[in-house]
């Protein structure tokens, strides 16, 4: 058995996305008719439904608007992580994801802090993107 958490689950919507996140770059989405950057990977702009989208780098660092601490497993596969840190981070570039704080300092993150994002392999390969405080990511 792995040690590994599940793959997440790929659609033909994130399937650009999950394939950047393998490569360990972010990437979000941009609408070509009103200009707005949005996550999570959708068919059409949250602003105006226009489906002209196109996928930009994100530069991966943000801000922690909220967090809470998972101190009971959701599925079997997150038991011995608890307890963990799940955040919403605001992007550099505007977006708000929703994404989990690792590291030694994970239960110390604060709202404000500053983040940087980081890739944890999953099973088949896959990579999901997460974040470390921006003075544990210096560290390691």
């Amino acid at each position: 058995m792995s040690d590994l958490l599940p793959a997440p689950i790929v659609n033909p919507d994130s399937a650009a996305y999950w394939e950047a996140a393998r490569e360990e770059r972010l990437v979000i989405r941009k609408c070509n008719s009103c200009s707005t950057l949005h996550f999570m990977p959708r068919y059409m702009c949250p602003a105006c439904w226009s489906t002209e989208l196109e996928w930009v780098p994100a530069s991966g660092r943000g801000t922690v608007h909220s967090h809470s601490v998972v101190r009971r497993a959701s599925a079997p596969e997150f038991a011995d992580r608890v307890p963990y840190v799940i955040a919403l981070i605001d992007l550099e570039e505007g977006p708000r994801m929703m994404a989990n704080i690792l590291g030694t300092d994970a239960l110390q993150v604060r709202i404000g802090d500053a983040v940087d994002v980081c890739f944890e392999a999953r099973e088949g390969g896959q990579k999901v993107p997460q974040f470390r405080r921006a003075e544990q990511s210096e560290e390691n």
